[in-house]
């Protein structure tokens, strides 16, 4: 039998199933990988009971069922003031990644260039190579993690195809402004240039901030993919379940891809999704608030810490810096805290092409209950 000749021969296990891993060697508090140790709606889960008990377990028509898509062209008009067509704007996934996937193929071609900005998350590359595409990093600025404009212009030439944003942002819970919006309409309106932005965790944003979707900015939105996430929204991470929202030619060839990666999504999660958003239409504009309160008893559990905490305006990520605590790098640093305190975190250098030299930064997910969070502010005083 002949070796295959691998397409991603620089892909092994992933940093999160690693660090998983160690967690349940060592019996270790798994703040690692991004999901809730709590469960979602029960009103959720009864619907979608409701529907595999009444039938609903055929497929699903390709773009989404129905109602689902209806659904969340209300709840971008309700969020956001935006008309999307359910019918022709919204593709239902499953899950983000998934439409990430189907909207990198849709748009580049062989030798076209991608920018990212890292600290990324890491189904981007992949995806732009399996396409054909070269993959261009740009670095956030250190600490505060915003878009250099300046190298970011310098960046872009007759082979760039796509730009990738992501608000807020993985892993470092940094956000964008309808400024930033402008001045990235600014450096591409005049090219050729398509964008997809990340918006999966869009209602989980903190301090009063206005979440900057592409939605807000028409031009923009008339060349980008907007990807969103039910399972951040409603806590069901599992599921895996989004969508994707485009205008009308770029959802044509969207479908291509879409149709031929999974033709459709789990059909009695969809009419139950499309249940849940009808009933409590509330629940985006109360999100930011329940985790608001997480992300802040973490932070006072932090405190009497030797660990410096960054800021966070959204997601359900926080990092800490620890160069007052070790010279170790970031890898090495994530196992002895895993070993000695019986804690998991995940070092950012995993979501650079080339991390920053000598940077000590790790990344905790929050989206726990207050008991863990202060387990774990007790556990790191002791460091």
């Amino acid at each position: 039998m002949p070796d295959i000749e691998s397409k991603l021969p620089q892909v092994g296990t992933t940093i999160f199933a690693t660090m998983s891993a160690l967690a349940i060697k060592h019996n270790a508090i798994n703040l690692a990988q991004g999901f809730p140790d709590f469960d979602g709606s029960a009103y959720l889960k009864e619907r979608v009971c409701h529907y595999i008990n009444n039938g609903a377990n055929q497929y699903a028509p390709m773009p989404g069922v129905p109602v689902l898509n209806q659904a969340i062209a209300d709840k971008i008009h309700l969020c956001y003031g935006t008309d999307v067509s359910p019918t022709e704007e919204i593709t239902v996934t499953s899950g983000a990644t998934q439409g990430l996937f189907a909207a990198i193929h849709a748009v580049i071609r062989l030798d076209d260039e991608a920018i990212v900005f890292d600290p990324a998350y890491d189904s981007y590359d992949p995806a732009i190579e399996l396409a054909g595409g070269k993959c261009v990093h740009i670095p956030l600025t250190e600490e505060v993690f915003a878009i250099d404009w300046q190298m970011l212009a310098e960046s872009i030439n007759e082979r760039t195809r796509l730009i990738i944003i992501n608000s807020p942002h993985n892993p470092t819970g940094s956000t964008l402004n309808t400024s930033d919006l402008e001045k990235l309409w600014q450096l591409i309106k005049d090219r050729e240039i398509y964008l997809i932005s990340d918006e999966v965790y869009e209602h989980i944003i903190f301090d009063g901030l206005k979440h900057a979707s592409v939605h807000y900015h028409a031009q923009l939105a008339e060349r980008t993919f907007i990807l969103s996430s039910f399972g951040k929204t409603y806590h069901m991470t599992g599921w895996k379940v989004g969508y994707c929202v485009a205008p009308l030619k770029m959802t044509r060839e969207f479908r291509k891809i879409h149709q031929f990666l999974v033709f459709s999504t789990s059909t009695p999660m969809q009419y139950g999704l499309a249940d849940m958003i009808n009933k409590y239409p509330k629940h985006t504009s109360e999100l930011p608030g329940f985790y608001q309160q997480k992300r802040d008893v973490f932070r006072e559990a932090m405190q009497a810490t030797r660990f410096k905490l960054l800021e966070c305006s959204g997601t359900y990520f926080q990092l800490v810096g620890y160069s007052g605590i070790s010279h170790l790098n970031e890898f090495d640093f994530c196992h002895w805290l895993t070993e000695k305190a019986g804690v998991v975190g995940i070092p950012i250098s995993s979501f650079y092409q080339s991390p920053v030299e000598g940077q000590k930064i790790i990344r905790f997910c929050f989206a726990k209950s207050s008991e863990t969070l202060q387990k774990v502010g007790e556990l790191l005083r002791k460091v």
